[in-house]
């Protein structure tokens, strides 16, 4: 199943308080639990200004709906191709 990286541009995102993120974090899984087993969360970066997330689902247009449902922004979904870390440069 395809993996995908979520541009969210929330102004202040990264001043959240634990609770505002929780709060996200609980309207994030409530509509993933409607959406069905099809679409998951693995986790996000929160920066200053935007929320990166990395999602498994079958197309951009669940993790599209996924936004819609929940009320918060999707600017971008790019499908992930391949990952790399420092191991990659020893195999």
């Amino acid at each position: 199943m395809p993996k995908y990286l979520i541009e969210r541009e929330i102004p202040g995102a990264g001043k959240m308080s634990a609770e505002q993120l929780k709060a996200v974090s609980q309207t994030s899984c409530g509509v993933l639990r409607k959406l069905g087993p099809e679409i998951q969360w693995l986790h996000s970066y929160v920066t200053e200004d935007k929320i990166y997330c990395v999602y498994i689902a079958p197309s951009a247009d669940v993790v599209r709906e996924h936004a819609v449902q929940g009320g918060f922004p999707a600017n971008r979904i790019s499908r992930i191709e391949s990952m790399i870390d420092p191991t990659t440069a020893d195999a």
